[in-house]
């Protein structure tokens, strides 16, 4: 073993588990006065439960033995961490402990169902967001990751996903789409005006996210190595450009270039470069990041314009962001940094590109319709007229972010 590599993605871990405070941050930026503390325990409570599923059985369905051959979901073998060493490397890496590779891996795990969580935000009923949250890693996290990363069908047929743009963030964008879709529209919108509560924490928020990203994708190289370099650099490259394609935008279209669009442009360059931050280099993820800002840009306008209620931009951002992302790995790996694989020609890993993009998306919206289904007709998932009128933060937590 490594203990440089170890270090480094021991290092990494901690910046992915940053990433999951500074999205509660941006989050509750975004809502309103009376919902930013509910907001930010949509998050936040996400490191709790899925640390927990996560140790238990998490890990094991996500990258334990193949189950039975079939490339779908793993085994139940490492139930617990059993057998998980924190001495001795464990199948993914010769150069760490496999209780290091379980820790980075859980980091994703946690932010992933707190990325959707945006798309029903100040109106779901917080004891039903913590069983959404523990059926939806289960259910359709640890599934897909084992398709992609945990020796399934995805990984065999040459798709390629770095460090998340499918498992994280198509699965989180097709989900948000789902949920928004059964949980139905906030009262007053889109008539009333629905946020920023505060500006300054969106820009923080956003701040935590781009830090804690070069761990997410230079961490997904398990080395301190030239390839861990190659993607801190493009991971900065590209959320620079999609932060100004997405100001351009919205200055020739909304005449203002505004902060929070600088922030969420930011984010969308950041999800865009992420299954491809491996693959490529610093031109190519320009291009990805600047087409990242134009075509999220114009997602969460479309979608505003359906009146789909995806409250905080999930679909937008992370769906079409993911889209592209994994979409644009396969047409520029190898431009500038690695190569295609060998006897793979550009237009096969396009076609592996398109089908991973599909089985992710068809995943994550249907298991997470049945789920939020599920919970409607069970237990409930809206919050009453009376508990949204004043507020979640007061009617779920019996507190307020600002003394008013």
């Amino acid at each position: 073993m490594n203990t440089g590599d170890t270090a480094w993605v021991l290092t990494a871990s901690a910046l992915v588990l940053l990433m999951t405070p500074g999205l509660a941050f941006f989050y509750g930026g975004l809502v309103r006065k009376k919902n930013v503390v509910s907001t930010i325990m949509y998050s936040f409570v996400s490191i709790g439960l899925v640390g927990v599923v996560w140790v238990l059985w998490g890990y094991s369905l996500a990258f334990g033995p193949d189950l039975e051959g079939w490339g779908l979901i793993g085994n139940l073998d490492w139930f617990g961490l059993k057998d998980v060493s924190a001495d001795a490397p464990g199948p993914y890496s010769d150069a760490i402990p496999h209780q290091a590779f379980m820790v980075f891996q859980g980091m994703f795990a946690i932010i992933t169902p707190a990325l959707v969580t945006g798309a029903f935000a100040e109106r779901m009923k917080f004891g039903a967001l913590c069983l959404f949250i523990v059926l939806w890693v289960t259910i359709v996290y640890a599934p897909l990751a084992h398709w992609v990363w945990g020796g399934g069908w995805l990984g065999d047929l040459g798709a390629l996903d770095f460090a998340g743009g499918t498992v994280v963030h198509i699965s989180a964008g097709a989900g948000a789409l789902a949920a928004a879709l059964v949980i139905g529209r906030r009262i007053g919108f889109p008539e009333q005006t629905m946020g920023p509560a505060n500006v300054p924490m969106v820009i923080l928020g956003a701040a935590l996210l781009w830090f804690g990203w070069f761990g997410f994708n230079a961490g997904s190289s398990l080395a301190a190595d030239g390839v861990a370099t190659n993607a801190f650099v493009v991971t900065n490259a590209a959320a620079a450009a999609a932060m100004m394609a997405w100001l351009f935008m919205a200055w020739i279209i909304d005449k203002k270039p505004s902060a929070v669009g600088a922030a969420t442009g930011a984010v969308a360059g950041l999800v865009a470069i992420t299954p491809a931050a491996g693959f490529v280099g610093p031109m190519p993820a320009l291009i990805i990041g600047a087409g990242a800002g134009v075509l999220c840009y114009g997602m969460v306008k479309v979608l505003l314009r359906f009146k789909v209620d995806d409250a905080l931009a999930v679909f937008g951002v992370h769906g079409m962001g993911g889209i592209w992302g994994a979409l644009a790995t396969g047409i520029f790996v190898g431009v500038g940094y690695s190569a295609l694989g060998d006897g793979v020609g550009r237009w096969e890993q396009i076609g592996d590109q398109i089908v991973a993009i599909a089985a992710a998306f068809a995943w994550s919206f249907v298991v997470t319709l049945i789920i939020m289904l599920a919970i409607k007709h069970t237990i409930g998932i809206s919050a009453d007229e009376s508990s949204e009128g004043v507020g979640l933060d007061i009617s779920e937590h019996g507190e307020t972010a600002y003394e008013l």
